[in-house]
């Protein structure tokens, strides 16, 4: 097996390339917790109406929507470190037009701002897959996962940095909201600079130079446009049922996610208790990951997959039948957390096994493209379910969101 390519160690490279990766997501993750807590707030306070408080949440998601197939294309033909360097850059100039419009009230700008904020959430989700360019299959799922898991750091720090950024904010003479934005701005301009400076050589072009020394007889062909991604899939029963499976996990997670919330404050829980759920929901999505990575990588991307849409079934069953009982529903936010990350690590790595190399990168960007718009969705949609249903029926619907992962699986094993 060949270890070097142009004089590159490539055990080495992927070492240093995962160290890397964990340090941008720590700063990129940073820069995106920062901002969790005050976007919805800036809404309210500069439209004026409850109405348009959740329309932070929406642009955040759906820029990210917008740019992860555009950044996944730019990849297949520039490499992993411009399209990253240029996702976070995005996400930096979003956050100035954020603080922007905090400065000027100007509540168009703000949407603007976060559309472009949400390149930050694409950058994150593609560094998932920068983490197995080069990483040999025995050990894919569990550097897939070690990145995946470093997005921690940020997510329970982030939120807890508003009131330090308050105190910079007033000292910079900014309206107190933006103090967050500006630690989102940091985070953003450090995870670009360590992408630009430090990936070097790029993994995936490394990657394709080494597929290219290893078959040198066969022609490379050009890389799979994005717009083709589907249709690819689609070829794929493996791939199929990876796709599904991410965007499953997605959608199960974020609806049952969102209306959390709301359920405990109509029961009269603090928001101390809200916080605290929210908090144990977070730390089983990341938490956890490097044992799901390890676990897919010695039983098999499949087995794992399912252990995920199935601990979503038990999490949706506890959740939906707590009641008043926060203990009950806190678990089955730890249990709805596991069985995202399960579903995303192994979905994740079988996706990028299931499909060619050069149709690759369009494939994993519009499997981040599709993980958005369904998170988008998800949010707004469960809050008029539950309306009409009551959250036992939320979590009942989430339930049956599995059952097409679980046919595919199925077939995707007849084949």
């Amino acid at each position: 097996m060949t270890t070097t390519v142009q004089g590159t160690d490539l055990v080495e490279l992927q070492r240093r390339t995962v160290r890397l990766l964990v340090a941008t997501q720590v700063a990129g993750g940073l820069g995106i917790g920062s901002a969790v807590s005050v976007s919805g707030l800036l809404a309210l306070d500069l439209s004026g109406s409850q109405v348009w408080a959740g329309g932070g949440g929406t642009a955040v998601t759906l820029g990210a929507a917008l740019v992860a197939v555009p950044l996944a294309s730019l990849a297949g033909r520039r490499g992993r470190r411009f399209s990253l360097t240029l996702g976070w850059s995005v996400a930096a100039v979003g956050a100035l037009l954020v603080v922007l419009a905090a400065v000027t009230s100007a509540f168009w700008l703000l949407l603007v701002g976060l559309l472009a904020f949400g390149s930050g959430n694409a950058a994150n989700l593609q560094s998932r897959y920068t983490a197995i360019d080069l990483a040999p299959v025995t050990t894919r799922a569990r550097d897939l996962s070690v990145v995946v898991w470093s997005t921690t750091v940020g997510s329970v720090v982030g939120p807890n940095l508003s009131g330090p950024g308050g105190a910079l904010a007033r000292g910079l003479g900014l309206p107190q909201l933006a103090g967050p934005i500006l630690f989102s701005l940091a985070g953003f301009v450090g995870a670009g600079v360590l992408v630009w400076v430090r990936m070097r050589p790029d993994p995936l072009l490394t990657a394709a130079a080494t597929r290219a020394e290893r078959a040198p007889a066969r022609p490379t062909g050009p890389a799979v446009p994005a717009s083709s991604a589907l249709s690819t899939v689609a070829r794929s029963p493996r791939a199929v049922l990876a796709l599904a499976a991410i965007v499953a996990s997605q959608a199960v997670m974020v609806s049952v996610m969102t209306m959390t919330p709301v359920t405990m404050k109509g029961h009269g829980a603090t928001l101390t208790l809200v916080g605290l759920t929210i908090s144990l929901h977070i730390a089983g999505m990341y938490g956890l990951s490097p044992v799901f990575g390890w676990l897919a990588d010695r039983w098999g991307r499949v087995p794992v997959l399912l252990l995920g849409q199935v601990t979503l079934v038990l999490a949706v069953a506890v959740a939906g039948t707590a009641g008043e009982s926060s203990w009950r529903l806190g678990l089955g936010l730890v249990l709805l957390g596991l069985g995202w990350s399960a579903g995303l690590i192994a979905g994740s790595t079988l996706l990028a096994e299931s499909v060619t190399d050069d149709a690759r990168p369009g494939v994993q960007g519009t499997s981040d493209l599709l993980m958005n718009l369904v998170g988008a969705f998800g949010a707004a949609a469960s809050g008029v379910v539950m309306a009409l249903l009551g959250f036992g029926g939320l979590n009942a619907l989430a339930a049956v969101i599995v059952l097409p992962v679980l046919v595919l699986a199925a077939r995707a094993r007849r084949s």
